[in-house]
């Protein structure tokens, strides 16, 4: 059976919106996605029924939409004492067989004095043959006559540049306490390694949470919701220790080390984004 070869030479036009689209899709995903480019649709709050959105690209179900320069929207006024939550989307609209276009609109919600709901949103893929298609950007929050902060409802998509960079790994070291050797740390995105096999040159002896004065490097220390963790253990066991590191990059000695034991030493943390 014959394919079609979308991009070659056929002698006269024959590329579809939906054959790019699909390739797009296929490539970063068929979900909906900004476009680390221009000023990624950046809001500014005007007035009481009126922002700004800045330019940017952004990528649904396959389906590029570019805004080249800053956009004004208005938003209907509110009300006293009721609240309202407005959506701002990118809208995609097929008209007849083959005129497709997209634009920024808000969809309003509906005014109460409880909790406010979304406003519903066209969300039947494209793929399917809708004709109207809603991307959500962000959430426009009304109480009375006043516009709060609008809530972004997007997800950005790094290039492929910081993925790789991500995924390229960076080494560094910590001086290992009461030693002359180093324990060596490898990084790849956010998650640190720690591994050595060393001697000790003095003895510690059942110390608990003794500071130290070597410090993890930067680039390397945990997250604020996470510890560095490294634990040294020689075949005897008699020596046995622990190091905890903190995000700051200051470490405390927990247990027990001799002079001259050969010690491994390992570890795993996630590191400050």
């Amino acid at each position: 059976m014959t394919m079609e070869l979308v991009t070659g030479h056929a002698g006269e036009p024959h590329v579809t919106a939906a054959q790019d689209a699909a390739l797009h899709a296929g490539v970063i995903g068929g979900d909906d996605y900004v476009l680390s480019t221009k000023d990624r649709f950046a809001i500014n709050v005007v007035s009481a029924n009126k922002v700004t959105i800045a330019g940017g690209d952004l990528v649904m179900q396959g389906y590029h939409a570019s805004n080249d320069k800053p956009a004004d929207l208005i938003i209907t006024n509110g009300s006293q004492g009721q609240k309202r939550n407005d959506i701002i989307c990118c809208r995609y609209t097929k008209v007849g067989d083959s005129i497709e276009s997209a634009n920024l609109v808000v969809v309003k919600g509906t005014p109460t004095t409880g909790t406010p709901v979304d406003p519903t949103l066209n969300t039947t893929p494209i793929s399917q043959g809708a004709t109207t298609y809603d991307m959500a950007l962000y959430r426009v929050p009304l109480d009375g006559i006043t516009i709060g902060e609008p809530e972004p409802m997007f997800n950005i998509l790094q290039p492929m540049s910081s993925v790789w960079d991500s995924l390229t790994p960076v080494t560094g070291r910590v001086k290992m306490p009461y030693s002359d050797r180093h324990i060596t740390l490898v990084r790849v995105g956010r998650i640190v390694t720690a591994c050595a096999y060393i001697t000790l040159t003095s003895n510690f002896n059942q110390v608990g949470n003794v500071s130290v004065n070597e410090t993890i490097p930067e680039g390397f220390r945990p997250s604020g919701d996470s510890r560095a963790i490294m634990r040294g253990t020689d075949n005897s066991g008699a020596t046995s220790f622990y190091l905890y590191g903190t995000a700051d990059g200051k470490m405390v000695l927990n247990g027990t080390g001799y002079t001259s034991r050969f010690v491994g030493i390992s570890g795993c943390w996630s590191s400050i984004p």
